[in-house]
């Protein structure tokens, strides 16, 4: 049950309740959740520990700028995601997800010891420490730091998904679908311009999503949002591609984007499972 959900409001269907997992604890959820939103909603503010000292971190932000809560998302041996943040992790069906960067367990964490010797380990304390008696280095100090470094864990199966590229051609790439963003695509695509939109996120719309009194051209918010991506999506000068990260802009005006095709589905993987592309924005 979730004891810490608003009985209305907000973007999840809760009409469509989903069941997943966090470190092998059953928890509910509903369609539209993010992992980071159903656990808030289930009550657990914990979610991992620090890197150096093993302290406690919750959920600080949303979006991609969330810097503590990171996840790994299990399917199976092979298909085992570690370091994604929950606040991106959209909920499906049987969705696994556990911390990470403890032991034995979450609340009851080992390594939180190092804290009590924190005087003694400022920062940088192990470029001077651990560089005497040298033979010691690669048979102590390397083996044990690399034992402790990192965060997730690699999986142990060898990839069996298949990932596709692509080269698309635009007059205008808009990076980003918040109003502005929006507004500037339909400009574009008014005008006559070739244009995709890609947004990071499942749904387009920005701060629109969750401002409710905002007027857009005097209309409601909501409605210039539904109408403007209704246009957009009609018109065949436009792409659309949320779930979309643009990653880079190299030379010859090619901005990389990465988007995922099939993360947030609970049956088996779509072939491919994701798609990345250089995108030649020629204005």
């Amino acid at each position: 049950m979730s004891t810490f959900r608003t009985s209305s409001g907000g973007l999840i269907d809760r009409a469509h309740p989903l069941s997943f997992t966090f470190d092998g604890k059953i928890f509910q959820g509903f369609a539209g959740d993010t992992l980071a939103s159903a656990l808030l909603a289930n009550g657990v503010h914990l979610i991992g520990r620090s890197f150096k000292y093993h302290r406690p971190r919750g959920i600080l932000t949303a979006g991609s700028a969330e810097p503590n809560a990171l996840v790994g998302v299990w399917r199976d041996a092979a298909r085992y995601t570690p370091n994604l943040r929950a606040t991106q992790v959209e909920l499906y069906e049987g969705l696994q997800a556990e911390s990470q960067n403890r032991w034995p367990s979450l609340a009851c964490d080992v390594g939180a010891a190092n804290g009590l010797i924190a005087p003694f380990i400022p920062a940088g304390f192990y470029y001077k420490t651990f560089m005497w008696p040298r033979r010691f280095w690669k048979s102590v100090y390397e083996p044990l730091i690399r034992a402790r470094a990192g965060l997730g864990r690699a999986p142990s199966g060898a990839d069996p998904d298949c990932y596709a590229s692509r080269y698309a051609h635009c007059d205008v790439l808009v990076v980003g679908a918040g109003p502005a963003g929006i507004a500037a695509a339909r400009a574009a695509a008014d005008g006559g311009a070739r244009v995709i939109l890609c947004d990071e996120q499942p749904q387009f719309g920005g701060s629109l999503l969750t401002d409710t009194d905002a007027v857009i051209d005097g209309r409601p918010a909501g409605v210039w949002l539904r109408e403007t991506l209704a246009a957009l999506a009609e018109n065949t000068r436009v792409t659309l591609l949320p779930r979309s990260t643009a990653f880079g802009y190299f030379p010859h005006n090619l901005i990389g984007v990465n988007e995922k095709l099939s993360d947030h589905l609970t049956a088996a993987l779509a072939d491919p499972r994701a798609r990345s592309g250089a995108h030649d924005r020629r204005s």
